[in-house]
């Protein structure tokens, strides 16, 4: 049975701007049905072409402007509207910092029921919101039998061929371009999808912000590449601060980036970068924040809300490469870190001898597996940090968490949605959410880091 809306594809409608969705997309509505706008601001009003139309919502293509928001901006970069890396350019600053808020207050009170918390103002970049991020990973591809290289468009596998991008670091756009004048000259092939056939599939750039020492990697869908040393002689004499030159070698028909074998071709296997004044190697394969100025921030504001005297122990659950346990290190009495994946364990141990720390244990395993086995030998957190992945906490292990009574835990979150639904489970369990601190980590984009105290309520 056909589902009658207020609104028929391919007509144009004049609508009423009332919000941005969680991708920064505009939410208006037409008797009450609700009209999504890319491109389309809160305040304006709008001539939109209707483009798809579901059961309780439709899409819309943004055709005029007909009353501009004062917090629209002019885009700085020439492909934003086709790249799919930014979706918040159109947005001034200020304004992205009080849409993420308002991202991160709408959860907490539909999805938790938490009204009466109070969040705090956005921590957006003070000195520039540009050129911060310290790694890229650039596809390249073909169109019309040239050579493109750049980012996806959004929900599509169409390479945007660019020049420059103004959220990376500036030896990006220097490593890209003569990575393409090396393929011209050489006529090196490039990686197609759907034959499996080709050489180049992607070029990544790893930068350390405060050492200057830059990475390059190619990825490569076999091992035998031509005019190699050629490739390397030209980044040498062109890249200021290259230290590492590697190889990776990636034969699966897959959307991941990096497969499991690397080759160094010239200089170091590592480069470093600190944070604050932590030393960390970087490899390849490691997980590094992206944005360092930024994690600097919200790594200080997780210290803060730990209330850390010295003598506590501490939990880190899911803790990756042991970056944030290795920043609790220093006020507490001993940290336990637990991450899944054995790399990260093998990179945070490193890390942990490479600081001379020694109060500070890395464990492989589950976290809600692991830390019940910590507490069945008696070791019992009084502060626990937990920074799961998008999908949030397993609910197994905020129980085994909630169980044990841990004075404070900070959640780290990167999703709103799931961080809500799971401080809505920790206020089941006795837990009172004190303080909420959205954190600025990916200006332009819709992505926002929450950071959270919770307390034990006195019994």
């Amino acid at each position: 049975m056909e589902v009658l809306t207020p609104v028929v594809k391919n007509q144009e409608y004049l609508i009423d701007i009332k919000g941005l969705g969680f991708q920064g997309e505009g939410v208006g509505r037409i008797e009450n049905f609700t009209i999504f706008v890319e491109g389309a601001l809160k305040g304006e009003t709008v001539k939109v072409k209707i483009v798809k139309v579901n059961k309780n919502f439709a899409f819309g293509k943004l055709i005029d402007i007909v009353v501009k928001s004062e917090e629209r901006v002019e885009p700085k970069c020439e492909i934003y509207k086709r790249c799919g890396g930014c979706q918040l350019q159109h947005l001034s600053y200020k304004a992205q910092l009080q849409f993420k808020k308002e991202r991160v207050i709408d959860c907490l009170e539909r999805i938790a029921k938490l009204n009466e918390v109070i969040v705090k103002d956005t921590l957006g970049m003070e000195d520039s919101e540009l050129r911060y991020r310290n790694k890229v990973q650039l596809p390249i591809g073909e169109s019309h039998g040239d050579g493109v290289i750049g980012f996806y468009a959004q929900r599509s596998h169409e390479i945007i061929d660019m020049k420059t991008c103004i959220i990376q670091d500036q030896v990006a756009d220097q490593a890209l371009e003569l990575l393409r004048q090396w393929i011209n000259e050489f006529n090196i092939s490039i990686y197609n999808e759907e034959t499996g056939r080709g050489i180049l599939r992607h070029l990544m750039v790893r930068t350390g912000f405060k050492t200057g020492e830059v990475m390059l990697v190619i990825v490569t869908n076999e091992e035998y590449v031509p005019h190699i040393k050629e490739y390397v002689e030209l980044m040498q004499n062109n890249i200021k601060g290259l230290k590492s030159m590697v190889q990776n070698i990636n034969n699966k028909n897959t959307n991941v980036v990096l497969g499991d074998k690397c080759i160094t071709l010239w200089g170091t296997d590592t480069i470093s970068d600190y944070i604050e004044n932590l030393k960390f190697k970087i490899s390849p394969l490691s997980f590094f924040q992206i944005n360092p100025v930024q994690t600097e921030v919200l790594y200080n504001k997780v210290l803060e809300f730990a209330g850390l005297t010295g003598d506590e122990i501490v939990f880190d659950a899911y803790c990756g490469t042991g970056t944030i346990s290795l920043f609790l290190s220093e006020k507490a009495k001993k940290v336990y870190g637990v991450e899944i994946v054995p790399q990260a364990i093998d990179n945070a141990m490193e890390n942990t001898e490479n600081n001379n720390i020694k109060n500070v244990e890395f464990i492989v395993g589950e976290s809600e597996k692991v830390i019940p086995e910590l507490i069945a030998q008696n070791i019992m957190a009084d502060v626990v940090v937990v920074d799961p992945p998008r999908k949030g906490c397993e609910k197994l292990l905020l129980e085994e968490i909630a169980k044990m009574g841990p004075k404070t835990i900070v959640y780290v979150s990167c999703d709103p949605s799931t961080l809500a639904r799971d401080l809505g489970i920790l206020k089941e369990m006795g837990y009172l959410v004190e303080e909420v601190q959205p954190v600025d980590m990916f200006p332009h984009t819709a992505h926002v880091e929450t950071v959270v105290r919770l307390q034990r309520k006195q019994a």
